[in-house]
């Protein structure tokens, strides 16, 4: 076959450009239907150095980002796609780092204001969850020292649809935040090491942290977030501080208020009704954040809330002794529970929430949940999730959970077990009971709640998911 010079120049162009269109094509066309932005919500895009991959959550990569607020109404836009503002970004988290949708840390280059929220550098993009949006705001209703603050937007990383995100602010000391006194790194003034601390209890290796025993059973893990540095001085004194809490709240006399002189017995009543109402597993295993501010006679505030989830199960007891079945650690509260002065605490607050405060939970989830069901939707395809899981679902579901949690805890009051608790007394309906003490620990099965009731030595136990007094 003979093909001219001129046909085969000819064709040769054509190639090149189809090839270099389709380049075009797939540079400027938008991403295909499910890994598009949605058009109702906010979009943040961020933009790494090069475009290079976040793949540390121990180094902070330089980029910048701009807010396009698209059109949804009292937001307001920050940089442009021409000039965007300076960011560092990171990965976060222990487990959900492991899951394919990463969660981010960012830092801003100056304090800024975003969406409503107060100025600040560090905010964390986390995968949305409808726990979420319930767990903040009963800290809220709560009227805890501070709870984070969140709003919805989908993200687009280096040119990549990543989905939709909360925007969350991160815990740390600042005067729009846990406002505290922040004490120095490598503080040595006596006078000043008392306070401007901010803990967390945690069950993760990780830096900045100190290890004491807390009980013959297991130990106590507190994860020092300010300071970060510490002096001889500041390691002496926070040991010796937590030794002593320790030693307060396992006091075998729980008549003493001793523990009371180092902890605010209110704050740990609103944190504990908080992990009861979402039946939270982790409430007091971890990220359970205490703060403390500078005065020497100041007391550790129980919070901020954090990374709360919903067991979503029919609740038959504190959700604490969980801990038997699923290796959860419940520090501390399993001793707290048995003073007076926290159960009387706990009564107090649930009367002043108890109904009318706790009704508004479900108004404030439809109307931040359901608007976010197509972007829901495309982060659902995004990441290859189960479509069924629609905002309305997620919405029901957590409204359920909650109804039922609170009306459980409204029957369920932990009272002072050195007070006369009745003797209960069971019918012998033959089954299969486990029974335990007020530590959440097992003691026994029995073949029956009545087998039970007269087989254990006198004292305390939760038989059949009742606190019962057995007498001689």
């Amino acid at each position: 076959m003979n093909i001219s010079l001129r046909k085969i120049v000819c064709l040769l162009t054509c190639v090149v450009l189809m090839a270099f269109t389709e380049e075009a094509c797939a540079i400027t066309a938008p991403l295909p239907s499910g890994n598009s932005i949605s058009g109702t919500l906010p979009v943040l895009y961020i933009d790494t150095e090069n475009h290079a991959p976040v793949v540390s959550k121990e180094t902070y990569l330089n980029g910048s980002f701009h807010l396009d607020p698209m059109g949804v109404d009292g937001v307001e836009p920050l940089g442009t796609e021409t000039s965007p503002l300076s960011l560092q970004i990171r990965g976060r988290g222990h487990s959900s780092w492991k899951a394919p949708k990463k969660p981010y840390k960012l830092k801003f280059g100056e304090k800024t204001a975003i969406m409503g929220m107060p100025k600040n550098k560090h905010w964390a993009l986390l995968k949305p969850s409808e726990n979420t949006v319930a767990g903040l705001h009963l800290g809220k209703l709560l009227d805890m020292a501070w709870t984070p603050d969140f709003k919805p937007v989908e993200v687009v990383l280096n040119g990549d649809y990543i989905g939709l995100y909360f925007l969350t602010e991160t815990i740390r000391i600042d005067k729009n935040r846990v406002n505290i006194y922040e004490q120095k790194d490598n503080e040595t003034d006596p006078d000043l090491i008392s306070g401007g601390w901010l803990v967390e209890v945690d069950n993760y290796r990780d830096k900045c942290q100190i290890t004491i025993p807390e009980c013959s059973r297991w130990n106590l893990t507190l994860r020092y977030h300010s300071p970060e540095e510490l002096s001889a001085q500041q390691l002496k004194w926070l040991t010796d501080e937590f030794n002593s809490i320790n030693s307060a709240i396992y006091s075998a006399d729980k008549t003493s208020s001793e523990w009371e002189k180092y902890i605010d017995v209110e704050s740990m009543a609103r944190f504990f009704i908080i992990q009861e109402v979402m039946d939270n597993p982790d409430g007091f295993h971890g990220s359970f954040y205490l703060h403390k501010d500078l005065p020497a006679d100041s007391k550790w505030i129980a919070g901020p809330i954090w990374d709360l989830v919903c067991y979503n199960r029919e609740k038959t007891d504190y959700t604490f002794r969980m801990k038997v079945h699923y290796g959860f650690t419940p520090h501390w509260i399993g001793e707290i529970i048995q003073y007076d002065s926290f159960c009387r605490a706990v009564a107090n607050v649930w009367e002043q929430i108890y109904p009318s405060v706790l009704a508004e939970i479900y108004d404030h989830i439809d109307s931040t949940v359901l608007p976010l069901a197509s972007a829901w939707s495309n982060d659902c395809m995004r990441w290859n999730e189960d479509p069924s899981q629609t905002a309305d679902l997620r919405a029901e579901r957590i409204k359920t959970a909650l109804a039922r949690n609170i009306e459980w805890f409204n029957s369920h009051l932990p009272e002072n077990p050195c007070s006369s608790s009745p003797t209960v007394s069971f019918d012998n309906d033959y089954r299969t009971v486990r029974v335990y003490n007020l530590q959440g620990i097992m003691v026994g099965e029995f073949e029956s709640p009545a087998t039970a009731a007269s087989s254990l030595p006198p004292g305390l136990y939760i038989i059949d998911g009742k606190k019962v007094r057995i007498t001689d």
